[in-house]
């Protein structure tokens, strides 16, 4: 099915985007792309909304990438969705037994009838020929929108009560799991794992548009994504990067290390400073770019993985981090699902080594993952894509009406139960406060 492609000038980039969310409202199935205009070495566009299934594929995890790699070469078109973490079991012979209150398919991916991009001062509009009569129509509705109203749509309830955040785990019996990763590193059975917990509130609705635009706005991430299908919510902040293929490269830009940030201009370039000589960060990050390099060397041309940025320091409106970025290329008859199968999950948010710091994970932890830590992103008619981490996000299902965010931190030979609890709060201060206003 091929598409027919408008581009409009608009004046205010910034405002238009406002528009084009609130207009995103109407739809049952949407997909929200947001780099918020951060300075990035690879990027496609500024901001991207596909809405509305002409076809689509969900399923759990059993054959999943065989059956998405079908879908993307059979479609040939773009197309949107996310893949949940526990599509690792599709990969390993691993299992995802603990506790799920969100209940989202372990894949879904759309292929939109209705698809925009804005670059620059330019809206292109992406319509599958079918539907195009509809596009002018369209842009004048959004022209009209009133970007004001997010938080005034009757099929979206408002935040009356407050909400009641628990803790899946305790922070004594945080405390005791960490101890037990430890055991697992000097033990020698893993380096490092990325030990995750739950925060979550039954009973409770929110209106996701509203607490979306309100996270994005105290965080302005390079990989925002907001999405919906049906009663799943995924409202996210993310800074990370997952993996992007672009003709025959492929680049995966792990986060590992992180420091608050500070509202003096010197204590803060301090911090920063400070992060990138950081013996247990650097480790921490370094692990995992190993990790990434021996991922991407499956499906790469010989000697062609490279590391292209180590431990650089990337600021954020909450926090520093430390960013890395690796690239490979691959031969053009690799497909492109097989890339991110032998790479899938992103390495910062599993461990090293990955298939044994997966299995102690999945023992410690107490909530099934889902699409947290898992990916959300696109494939373009060529065979490239781009996916981020889903980190710093809230994840809603109105239909049980459960609200859950998880934070998770990296647990090596230098860590201390303490201060990975410090970094998880840390981590979890954008989500807590947009669901509760309190710090």
């Amino acid at each position: 099915m091929s598409r027919t492609i408008r581009i409009f000038s608009i004046d205010n980039p910034s405002k238009f985007k406002q528009k084009l969310f609130v207009w995103a409202k109407q739809f049952e199935t949407a997909i929200w792309l947001d780099s918020n205009n951060y300075k990035q070495n690879y990027s496609s566009f500024d901001c991207a909304l596909a809405v509305e299934e002409f076809t689509s594929i969900k399923t759990d995890y059993n054959s999943a990438f065989d059956q998405l790699k079908e879908y993307q070469s059979y479609t040939k078109d773009y197309i949107f969705g996310y893949i949940s973490y526990d599509v690792k079991n599709d990969v390993e012979k691993l299992t995802s037994n603990n506790f799920d209150g969100l209940h989202f398919p372990d894949l879904y991916f759309f292929q939109p009838q209705k698809l925009i991009f804005i670059k620059g001062n330019t809206a292109e509009f992406h319509y599958l020929k079918m539907i195009d009569d509809e596009l002018e129509e369209d842009f004048e509705d959004i022209i009209e929108a009133n970007p004001n109203i997010i938080s005034s749509f009757n099929d979206e309830p408002l935040q009356e009560d407050e909400i009641k955040i628990k803790l899946r785990i305790h922070k004594d019996e945080y405390h005791q799991k960490v101890e037990n990763v430890l055991k697992h590193i000097h033990r020698g059975d893993i380096y490092e794992a990325n030990f995750c917990q739950e925060f979550y509130a039954e009973n409770t609705a929110i209106n996701p548009y509203e607490v979306y635009t309100h996270l994005n706005k105290i965080s302005e991430p390079p990989f925002a994504a907001f999405f919906r299908n049906e009663h799943h919510y995924l409202l996210s902040a993310t800074p990370e990067r997952y993996l992007r293929k672009e003709g025959s490269k492929i680049i995966s830009q792990p986060i590992k290390g992180t420091a608050k940030r500070f509202i003096d201009p010197i204590e803060d370039e301090k911090i920063a400073f400070d992060l990138a000589r950081d013996e247990k960060e650097r480790s921490e990050n370094i692990m995992i770019v190993d990790l990434v390099r021996n991922d991407l060397s499956r499906t790469a041309k010989k000697g062609s993985v490279q590391v292209e940025e180590l431990c650089k320091v990337y600021s954020f409106k909450q926090v520093h981090q430390l960013i890395s970025t690796v690239v490979s290329e691959i031969d053009n008859t690799t497909h492109p699902v097989d890339v991110i199968r032998d790479t899938f999950p992103m390495g910062s948010m599993t461990g090293a080594p990955k298939i044994s710091a997966m299995e102690i994970i999945e023992e410690l932890e107490e909530t099934k993952r889902g699409l947290y830590s898992g990916t959300v992103g696109y494939f373009t008619p060529n065979g490239d894509f781009d996916f981020n981490v889903v980190i710093r996000s809230i994840l809603y299902n109105s239909e049980n009406k459960y609200v859950s965010y998880s934070v998770g931190g990296a647990i090596t030979a230098k860590s201390t139960p303490e201060k990975e609890y410090e970094e998880c709060l840390l981590k979890a201060k954008a989500m807590k406060y947009v669901l509760t206003n309190k710090t």
